[in-house]
C-alpha cells in the first residue's frame, strides 16, 4: 500500500475542476456569477467552438487590484466571506472561491482588470498550475477573463464533451440563466465572432427582458405573480396551463437570485398546476423568492444550484398559496396578451360603433329551446326560457365571454363578445365549474346529499361490494349512499344533489373504483381533488345535448365567476376567442 500524502496544489485544483467545471457551461456560469457579483452593469460573453477553444468574459465590475490577481487564482479565496456567520447568510452568487481556480487548472487562463481611479490595468496567466507576475495591461475599468483550449490538459474529460453546437446550447442556456435574474444588467453573447444576444438594461421592466428571452408567446401566455408574506416575496411569470411544454425547458426559479434547482419548489409548483395541466405536460415560469439569507442554505453543493430551506413545510405552502391564487385568479385564454389598445383593421373600425350586440329573442339560429337540461344538471337558472332582460334605451354592459349565439354540432357553444367570437367546449367548460363548487361545498362540509326516490341498481363484481361497505363513510362524506342488495348487485340511494341529473351508474363505479386505488377516509382529503374530478367529469352536461340560449348565457356567467375557468380538470383548455381582426384577416377583408 502506498503511504499517504497530500496531493499537489495543481492536482487538488484539477479534481475541484471536475466538480465545478463539469464543462464549458459550468465556466460560464460561474464566471458570469462573479462578474454580477462586481457590481458590473454590463457584461459581455465571447465563445469559440461551443467554449470550448475560447471563453472570454469581460465585465464593467469593480475590478481586482494588482497584487491580488495571483491571489484570485489560488483555491479559496475570496472576498465574498470571512466567517461562518457570513456563510451562514451569504448573499452574494459566489463564496467558495474555486471557480477561478478550477478554470485556471484545465485551461490556458488570462486574468486581466482594473480597479475604478487606477490609472493602469494589470494581467496576469496561468498554465498548468504556475501564474505569471502581474505585468501592466492597456484594459478598462473591470476585468476580463480568457480561458482558451479548456481541458487541454485533461483530455479523458475532454473526450466526454459532446459536439459544438450542444455544448454552445448548454453555455446559451447558462448565460439566459444568469441574464434572466438581473435586468438591471446588459448583456451580450457572441459565438464564432457572430452575435447572438445583446440584452439592454431592462431594470424598470423586467417583463421585458424574460419576453426577449423567452419568446413573446410566453410572455402573452404569462400570468403575473407578486405575493408577500412573513418576510417572503414571491413574484415573477408563469404560463397559463394551455402554454404547457413537453419538458422542462421553460422553468427558471430563483431564491434570492441564484438560479436552483429543488425539488421542494418543484414540488409546489406541480400541486399548484395539478388540476389544470393537461396529462404529462410541464408548466413554464421564471420566479424569484426573495427571503433572508438566513433562511436558506446555498452550501449543500459545489455548482452552487442546490440549496435547503430551514422553513421548508412553511416556505412549500407559500409557493403553492402564491401561484394557486396567481393562476385562479384570471379569465384569460391562453396565449392571449393582455388587454391593451390595439389597431384594427378598416373595416372592423367602422362597423364597431354602431354593432349592436345579440337580443336573444331575435337570433333566428333555430336552437333547440327546450326547457330546462342547464338548470336540472347545475340548479342555476330558475326559469330557464326566460329571455335576458335587454334596456331598450342602451346596449347591455358586454360581460367578457359575452352573448351566446348558438350551439355547434352540440359541442361547443359560440359566443360574440367586444373583441369578437367566443368558442367554448361545453363539457369542458361546465366540468371545471361542477368541480371547483364541488371542492368548495367539500371544504366547507357542505356537500349535500339528495336521496333518490328510486334506488339506482347495477350489477357489481365482489370487488365492487367489498369496496362500497369498507368506505361507506368516506362515500357519504362525498354524498354518496352505496348499498349491497346482493352479494352481486349495488343500489345508489343517493347522490350529491349538483350532480343528481348525471350518469348515476359511471359515477358510482368510478367512486368505488377510485376509493379502491387510494384508500378510505384517511386519504379522503390527500386525494379529494382527484376524486372530486372524477365526479364533476361524470356530473357535467356532455357533448351533443342542445342547450337554450338562457342556458348557454347561465353557463357563460358561470364561467366568469368560476376560478381556473380557461381549463376543464384534465388541463385542456375550455374556451378561446377569435378577435374581428383575425376573422378579417381569414376573410381577405380590408385588403
Amino acid at each position: 500500500m502506498s503511504a499517504i500524502r497530500v496531493l499537489p496544489d495543481h492536482l487538488v485544483n484539477q479534481i475541484a475542476a471536475g466538480e465545478v467545471v463539469e464543462r464549458p457551461a459550468s465556466a460560464v456560469k460561474e464566471l458570469l456569477e462573479n462578474s454580477v457579483d462586481a457590481g458590473a452593469t454590463d457584461i459581455a460573453v465571447s465563445l469559440l467552438q461551443g467554449g470550448v477553444k475560447l471563453l472570454k468574459i469581460t465585465d464593467n465590475g469593480a475590478g481586482i487590484a494588482k497584487d491580488e490577481l495571483a491571489l484570485a487564482l489560488t483555491r479559496h479565496a475570496t472576498s465574498k466571506i470571512a466567517s461562518l456567520e457570513e456563510l451562514e447568510r451569504v448573499a452574494s452568487l459566489g463564496f467558495r472561491g474555486e471557480a477561478l481556480a478550477s478554470v485556471a487548472s484545465v485551461s490556458r487562463l488570462a486574468l486581466s482588470s482594473r480597479r475604478a481611479g487606477e490609472g493602469q490595468g494589470w494581467r496576469v496567466e496561468a498554465e498548468g498550475g504556475a501564474v505569471s507576475p502581474a505585468e501592466p495591461a492597456a484594459h478598462p475599468q473591470g476585468t476580463s477573463v480568457e480561458a482558451r483550449d479548456l481541458y487541454f490538459n485533461t483530455p479523458a474529460r475532454r473526450k466526454f464533451l459532446k459536439t459544438e453546437a450542444t455544448e454552445f446550447a448548454h453555455c446559451e442556456e447558462a448565460f439566459k440563466r444568469v441574464a434572466l435574474s438581473r435586468p438591471d444588467i446588459a448583456f451580450a453573447l457572441h459565438h464564432n465572432d457572430r452575435p447572438v444576444w445583446r440584452l439592454p438594461r431592462a431594470a424598470e421592466k423586467p417583463e421585458a427582458r424574460i419576453a426577449a428571452l423567452l419568446g413573446e408567446d410566453f410572455a402573452a401566455a404569462a400570468v403575473a405573480v407578486d405575493e408577500h408574506a412573513a418576510g417572503l416575496r414571491l413574484w415573477g411569470l408563469v404560463a397559463r396551463p394551455a402554454y404547457s411544454r413537453g419538458a422542462r425547458d421553460a422553468q427558471y426559479f430563483y431564491v434570492n437570485g441564484r438560479f436552483v434547482r429543488d425539488k421542494l419548489l418543484a414540488h409546489a409548483i406541480r400541486e399548484a398546476y395539478r388540476d389544470i395541466l393537461h396529462l404529462e405536460r410541464h408548466p413554464a415560469f421564471v420566479l424569484f423568492l426573495e427571503m433572508d439569507p438566513a433562511g436558506v442554505d446555498v452550501n449543500v453543493h459545489p455548482t452552487k444550484i442546490e440549496v435547503r430551506f430551514r422553513e421548508s413545510q412553511a416556505i412549500h405552502r407559500f409557493v403553492f398559496h402564491a401561484l394557486n391564487k396567481s393562476l385562479a385568479r384570471t379569465l384569460r385564454p391562453a396565449g392571449e396578451a393582455p388587454a391593451v389598445a390595439s389597431p384594427v383593421s378598416a373595416p372592423a373600425m367602422e362597423r364597431a360603433p354602431s354593432q349592436p350586440y345579440p337580443r336573444q329573442e331575435t337570433m333566428p339560429l333555430g336552437v333547440a329551446q327546450r326547457s330546462g337540461l342547464y338548470q336540472t344538471l347545475f340548479g342555476r337558472l330558475a326559469k330557464p326560457d326566460a329571455e335576458p332582460a335587454v334596456a331598450e334605451e342602451a346596449e347591455p354592459e358586454v360581460p367578457p365571454l359575452g352573448f351566446a349565439l348558438g350551439q355547434l354540432h352540440g359541442i361547443y357553444i359560440l359566443a360574440q363578445n367586444a373583441e369578437g367570437l367566443v368558442v367554448v367546449d361545453m363539457h369542458a367548460a361546465h366540468e371545471r365549474v361542477v368541480y371547483e363548487q364541488l371542492k368548495t361545498a367539500f371544504d366547507r362540509r357542505e356537500l349535500a346529499s339528495q336521496p333518490l326516490l328510486i334506488p339506482v341498481s347495477f350489477p357489481a363484481d365482489r370487488l365492487e361490494v367489498a369496496a362500497a361497505e369498507e368506505h361507506a363513510d368516506a362515500l357519504r362524506q362525498l354524498g354518496l349512499e352505496i348499498a349491497a342488495l346482493s352479494p352481486v348487485t349495488l343500489a345508489v340511494r343517493a347522490v350529491p344533489a349538483m350532480l343528481k341529473d348525471g350518469d348515476v351508474v359511471t359515477l358510482a363505479r368510478e367512486m368505488l373504483k377510485e376509493l379502491r386505488t387510494v384508500g378510505g377516509s384517511q386519504l379522503l382529503e390527500a386525494k379529494r381533488n382527484e376524486l372530486l374530478a372524477t365526479m364533476a367529469c361524470h356530473g357535467s352536461v356532455r357533448a351533443r345535448r342542445q342547450l337554450a340560449l338562457p342556458e348557454m348565457n347561465a353557463l357563460l356567467r358561470d364561467m366568469e365567476a368560476t376560478e381556473r375557468a380557461g381549463q376543464c380538470n384534465h388541463g385542456r383548455p375550455s374556451w378561446f376567442r377569435m378577435s374581428l381582426e383575425e376573422l378579417d384577416r381569414m376573410f381577405m377583408r380590408g385588403q
